[in-house]
């Protein structure tokens, strides 16, 4: 079955620099209520890289506790170290996860020789489902068509979070999709485009607020209701850029605090908490919602 429809990126809550997990349990149910087709976390948005092992898998175990087999759970787990993401999939296996997505290498910027080598050995070395995210903008390098095709090809390479960035590379893939493949997008300002022309859903930080609206769009589309589906997607998309216009999840934290779904915005370091000027511009667009 192809993955479709709206998933959310999940955000980790923190309270005194601890992982809260009762307010992750909100979320979690929150989201799941709301109709997501799935949710993720461990991603970017859920700031990943600030984790230690101990809190990663607490945030898996406790993920798949919450969810209870309500919907697909998908868990972030990439790097630039292939034999270091095949180690931590003996983490993730545990849990009885549905997936994982799993970022290109960043920073040492292999080739596409290299790229699909990295991919190819994550797939061999488990049976879980695997969602490629190209995200050149993070990485230093875009996981080029070509080389998509090549990694459809392997049975458990299911999907691909799709952030390239190019909207000429991202309608080339949609308009000549690999068989069984679902073309997900990670550009949030690209989701109603890229349903026109056939995606499957996204995995977008957006869809953490105004949900249904998000999914609301997704079945619109699917019913061929495009003149539906583009009124509500004028709702969010002037969403879309306040909630990047500093670094993500900075501006989700802020409004889902103000919406009582977390206890606290904390952020870990490097990031810091939203400025007074975009809190400002939130608040206005949260008295809309």
């Amino acid at each position: 079955m192809k993955i479709e429809g709206v998933i959310v990126p999940l955000i980790t809550p923190f309270l005194n620099d601890e992982v809260d997990f009762e307010s992750y349990k909100n979320l979690v149910d929150y989201y799941i209520n709301k109709g997501v087709s799935g949710i993720l976390p461990l991603g970017t948005t859920g700031e990943s890289p600030t984790l230690n092992e101990k809190e990663y898998e607490e945030i898996v175990a406790k993920t798949m506790e919450y969810n209870n087999n309500r919907v697909p759970v998908y868990v972030g787990l990439g790097g630039n170290n292939t034999k270091a993401v095949i180690n931590k999939l003996k983490v993730v296996e545990k849990y009885k996860v549905d997936g994982i997505l799993s970022v290109s290498p960043y920073y040492n910027r292999p080739d596409q020789r290299g790229i699909y080598a990295h991919f190819s050995n994550i797939a061999q070395a488990t049976d879980l489902d695997i969602i490629l995210y190209n995200i050149p903008y993070r990485t230093g390098r875009n996981i080029e068509n070509e080389t998509i095709y090549k990694l459809a090809e392997i049975k458990n390479i299911v999907g691909i979070k799709d952030a390239c960035g190019n909207i000429n590379q991202t309608l080339s893939l949609l308009l000549n999709p690999p068989k069984d493949f679902s073309i997900l997008t990670g550009e949030d300002g690209f989701y109603y485009t890229t349903l026109l022309h056939g995606g499957h859903g996204g995995i977008m930080a957006s869809a953490n607020l105004q949900t249904e609206t998000f999914i609301d769009i997704y079945n619109k589309i699917k019913q061929n209701n495009h003149k539906a589906a583009f009124e509500q997607w004028s709702k969010v998309a002037g969403l879309i850029p306040l909630l990047f216009e500093e670094p993500n999840p900075t501006p989700i934290k802020y409004c889902l605090n103000k919406m009582g779904l977390i206890s606290s915005a904390e952020v870990r370091l490097p990031l810091v908490e939203v400025s007074n000027e975009l809190a400002s511009k939130l608040d206005k667009r949260l008295i809309s919602l």
